[in-house]
């Protein structure tokens, strides 16, 4: 009787092999979320506006006329229900008292209430966030916007009718879109559009002088290049800071006040320029722009 001779046959892939190859990609993985993770910073404290300052046109740098923002239950809430008449253009800026250049930034915005009387038709459910601002200290009392570049928030106002967010607008400056120098005020995003008061999550990526991204949901919406000074759409500004085609690098970040209630919550940053020396005791693995370095 012949003894059956079974030959098994060696894997492709061994399962050590295989073992290896999960463990390196959960290795790769982590680290990568590990990366994501890093350096992100609240810009609220959640109680107050402590390390903001408030512009308000019509009023001196640092006074919150009428308490137009505020902090309630971890929400910064722009509000207008201590106005006397109408609003005659009392537009509002609250600014982060750090400037950046290169960072990350993302939050939530929802709308609430009604528009406040007397406010421009445009400004209904309408919001935005500054960047690369001037300096709030050296905007004129009677100024009505800063120098920077604006995504702007919009809510839909009539089913059927498109009315995007995260769009880009320009007062007093420019920008580089599809390659070509635009001067034209606001440029659309490609987002959907939001009616009521849902939560909106919006990220802006900014890259110094060069890219730009919206982000709308984890989608991005909008990329354009090279903000810098120019255009118009900027009144009773000191002409001494306002010098058309300078590249902007860097400068404040400001949430908006035109009239219409608002909520902001969950606002935080990511400083993408630090130490890149992984030597240093600064050193961050998400930082793309060098940065000053320390070594104790």
């Amino acid at each position: 009787m012949k003894h059956s001779v079974i030959n098994f046959v060696k894997p492709a892939f061994p399962f050590r092999g295989i073992c290896m190859l999960s463990i390196l990609f959960c290795c790769v993985f982590a680290s990568s979320q590990q990366k994501e993770e890093e350096g992100w910073t609240s810009m609220l404290n959640g109680s107050d506006l402590e390390g903001w300052t408030a512009k308000i046109q019509h009023y001196d740098v640092f006074d919150n006329h009428g308490d137009t923002f505020r902090v309630e239950d971890g929400i910064l809430k722009v509000r207008y229900d201590q106005y006397e008449g109408l609003f005659n253009d009392r537009f509002g800026h609250l600014y982060y008292d750090q400037p950046y250049s290169h960072f990350h930034l993302s939050m939530e915005y929802r709308f609430v209430g009604e528009l406040f009387p007397g406010s421009p038709d445009y400004t209904i459910l309408n919001s935005g966030l500054m960047y690369h601002s001037q300096d709030p200290r050296t905007l004129l009392k009677d100024q009505d916007w800063p120098i920077s570049v604006e995504m702007q928030f919009l809510a839909g106002l009539e089913p059927g009718k498109n009315r995007p967010t995260g769009n880009m607008c320009s007062p007093g400056t420019n920008v580089v879109y599809k390659g070509k120098l635009d001067a034209t005020h606001c440029i659309n995003s490609a987002s959907d559009t939001y009616f009521g008061d849902q939560w909106v999550k919006a990220e802006l990526i900014v890259y110094g002088d060069s890219l730009v991204r919206h982000i709308i949901n984890g989608k991005t919406v909008l990329e354009y290049a090279k903000p810098q000074m120019g255009g118009e759409n900027v009144k009773r500004y000191d002409t001494n800071i306002f010098k058309p085609g300078t590249p902007l690098k860097e400068g404040y970040i400001a949430l908006q006040s035109e009239g219409q209630p608002i909520d902001f919550r969950n606002i935080k940053i990511r400083n993408l320029k630090g130490c890149m020396d992984p030597k240093a005791t600064n050193y961050g693995a998400h930082f793309i722009q060098p940065g000053k370095c320390s070594y104790d």
